[in-house]
């Protein structure tokens, strides 16, 4: 059994954030899930759960982060291709995210990101060989 892993974040607009992730090819495994979430499938191990705000901080029992002001996490994707990575940003920047920069080489790493329409940190990467 392969695990999955699930990235959940908290969204103003379920819809609008739905849409914005499904412009990076990300899929709607279900419409609703009930109570302000909906799930979209990243890839074969990997889940994203879209919360509205209130869901999310009743699953925290904590308030939600103003990512105008910190981070709660940068979410790191693995792509096969430099120019994938490329395209994925590009993508998300054309739906509305904010760029964070140019790609950035590390040995054989190949990083790029941007931030979602909610403020959420998201980097692509390739790791070559």
């Amino acid at each position: 059994m392969n695990p999955t892993t699930f990235i959940n974040l908290p969204v103003r607009d379920l819809l609008t954030a739905a849409e914005f992730y499904r412009a990076l090819g990300f899929t709607t495994d279900q419409q609703d899930l009930g109570a302000g979430t909906l799930l979209l499938t990243v890839n074969d191990s990997t889940r994203l759960m879209l919360h509205v705000r209130s869901a999310f901080e009743a699953y925290t029992g904590v308030a939600v982060t103003d990512t105008a002001t910190s981070r709660e996490v940068i979410v790191g994707l693995a792509a096969d291709t430099r120019e994938r990575v490329d395209d994925l940003v590009d993508r998300a920047v054309v739906a509305g995210g904010e760029a964070l920069g140019p790609g950035m080489e590390t040995g054989p790493l190949y990083m790029r990101g941007f931030r979602d329409l909610d403020g959420h940190q998201w980097s692509f990467l390739h790791l070559g060989g």
